[in-house]
């Protein structure tokens, strides 16, 4: 006998039930629309960014990017803090037999490993870290790739480094010019001839118009509409990516590269540029790298990125002005742009920034914020923000200057031709030389008239051992040393921040922000905001845009 089939239970109900039903849900809709309207929810307006037209808009765009980097590393030190004592409550949860008098040591050692990590952290030099780090991708890398910037490829050369490379053991050392679309292309070809008689050189320029990680391509269309004279695109990728290639198979196994160079010159630009993705963290401030970051190219080519290499103080004005992020900390900005412009040919200067000709650097400055708009208080030209100005422009990725390369080639003295063909071998160079050649007919580079001739200061020593840098205390710890205080105060901490912001006005934020790690105390951070709103204060006397885009 066949089983009955069950039907299912009906959907349908009566009109009052449905009807009683629906009003339900309205009166619930009204009584939420009412308690919104309340509260004043509304939507977030979006940032409309700063206008093009800013006069410090490359200043205030860095100084968006250190507060955002400053709120990220606080976010990430109460997060690991949470998971510590979530950790702790744990292990006590599990063992409830301990005794009080047990728990007191646990404490103690806990605040010891505490204070042994800020000692790592925030009391040593961050500058020793970076070179910890830098030692870390030379060893675990068997080739490094420095990376040069094409306006200045003697001056973003590090004798020690180089000399570290050598010592490490065997391990290729290949030359990359970055920026080769910021000079004209003879100067390009002269210093191409120059360079690969030394070591593999590689003529590059990285992409600018990447996405970031998990975001959508940017529309076809959109890119139409950019303007047609920026080459966005990325030059001398092939090359480099065969050049790495044909090592890998002479190798026989899996490679690992390193990138290092000087702040500024392009190191994670290189690597986005090969990833074709926006890993790595880039941006218009020095130092954004600040530890080694290990990117996966292909299943036998592992890139490292590197913090910058650190800059040794007996480097000349200029030299640290372009190359040290605390330059502008060490050396006061008028001082700081007047080494730059005194290397720079003066004709072409007037060309570029289109102000009348002047006999020193104190009347190009004048004339500088006269030109720009930028004004102190009763009309007076801002004498140190022009020079600001033109220390950022200088340092940044638009600017269009070029040096030229030694008449009389002479190898430096830590290298000799044993080691200039051995770095050689295994490398395929005949199409190395090809590649570098479709790249420079590819690349748009500025006319010869058009450029800035810059006086280059040779090659720029760095600091590989955590030995030779030297110890350096606060400002405010010598401030309340001299006054003969043993502790710091916050109340002491915020007049020394007054004074600063009095003494120095329109002040951007210093470049030696960008090496510092996380802050330890609230009294920093506190600090740190106080001048941020007294910097806008002052600077919005000086141009006629409110701050508030950033």
């Amino acid at each position: 006998m066949k089983r009955p089939k069950l039907k299912k239970a009906s959907k349908r109900m009566t009109c009052h039930k449905r009807y009683k039903i629906q009003k339900k849900v309205r009166e619930h809709h009204r009584k939420l629309r009412k308690e919104a309207k309340k509260r004043g929810h509304k939507k977030p307006r979006k940032d409309p960014g700063v206008p093009n037209s800013a006069p410090f808009k490359e200043a205030l765009l860095r100084e968006a990017e250190l507060r955002k980097q400053r709120l990220e590393e606080l976010k990430q030190q109460q997060k690991l803090d949470r998971h510590k004592e979530q950790e702790k409550k744990r292990k006590l949860e599990t063992n409830p037999g301990v005794k009080a008098s047990n728990l007191e040591p646990v404490k103690e050692e806990s605040g010891q490993c505490k204070a042994k990590n800020k000692t790592k952290s925030g009391k040593q030099n961050p500058k020793k870290l970076y070179c910890q780090e830098l030692k870390k991708v030379i060893e675990a890398s068997d080739i490094v790739l420095e990376v040069l910037d094409a306006r200045d490829p003697l001056g973003c050369r590090c004798p020690q480094v180089e000399e570290a490379i050598i010592q490490s053991g065997q391990k290729k050392l290949v030359l990359v010019l970055n920026k080769s679309d910021l000079v004209p292309k003879e100067n390009l070809e002269n210093w191409l001839n120059y360079l690969k008689k030394e070591l593999p050189t590689v003529v590059f320029r990285a992409s600018t118009n990447l996405r970031d990680k998990g975001k959508k391509i940017i529309k076809h269309l959109k890119l139409r509409k950019r303007a047609p004279f920026r080459n966005e695109g990325c030059v001398g990728k092939e090359g480099l990516w065969k050049l790495l290639k044909s090592f890998q198979e002479t190798y026989g196994k899996a490679i690992q590269v390193g990138v290092i160079g000087f702040p500024n010159v392009g190191k994670s630009s290189i690597i986005n540029s090969l990833k074709q993705e926006r890993i790595c963290n880039v941006g218009v401030s020095m130092g954004l790298t600040r530890c080694m970051q290990v990117v996966t190219l292909d299943k036998q080519i592992t890139i490292i990125d590197s913090p910058s290499c650190i800059v040794s103080p007996l480097n000349s004005a200029s030299t640290l002005a372009l190359r040290s992020p605390a330059s502008i900390e060490v050396v006061k900005p008028v001082e700081a742009a007047s080494a730059i412009l005194s290397q720079a040919d003066a004709r072409q200067v007037v060309l570029k920034f289109t102000v009348p000709d002047f006999k020193n650097p104190l009347e190009f400055f004048t004339l500088l914020a006269q030109r720009r708009g930028l004004h102190q208080r009763g009309g007076s030209p801002n004498v140190e923000g022009a020079a600001k100005l033109m220390w950022s422009e200088w340092t940044g990725a638009s600017l269009g200057y070029y040096c030229h390369p030694p008449t009389s080639w002479t190898p430096p003295p830590h290298f000799n031709e044993g080691i200039m063909t051995e770095m050689k071998q295994g490398l395929n160079l005949e199409e190395l030389e090809k590649n570098n050649a479709h790249s420079i007919h590819s690349i748009r580079g500025p006319r010869l008239a058009s450029s800035i001739l810059f006086q280059s200061s040779g090659l720029t020593n760095g600091i590989i051992e955590e030995m030779d840098i030297p110890e350096e205390l606060p400002k405010q710890k010598k401030k309340q040393q001299g006054e003969g205080e043993d502790h710091l105060d916050l109340n002491s901490d915020q007049e020394s921040v007054d004074e600063e912001a009095d003494e120095e006005s329109l002040a951007m934020v210093p470049e030696e922000e960008s090496w510092a790690l996380p802050e330890e105390s609230q009294a920093d951070e506190s600090a740190l905001s106080y001048i941020s709103d007294k910097m806008t204060e002052e600077e919005d006397d000086a141009y006629d845009f409110s701050t508030d885009y950033v």
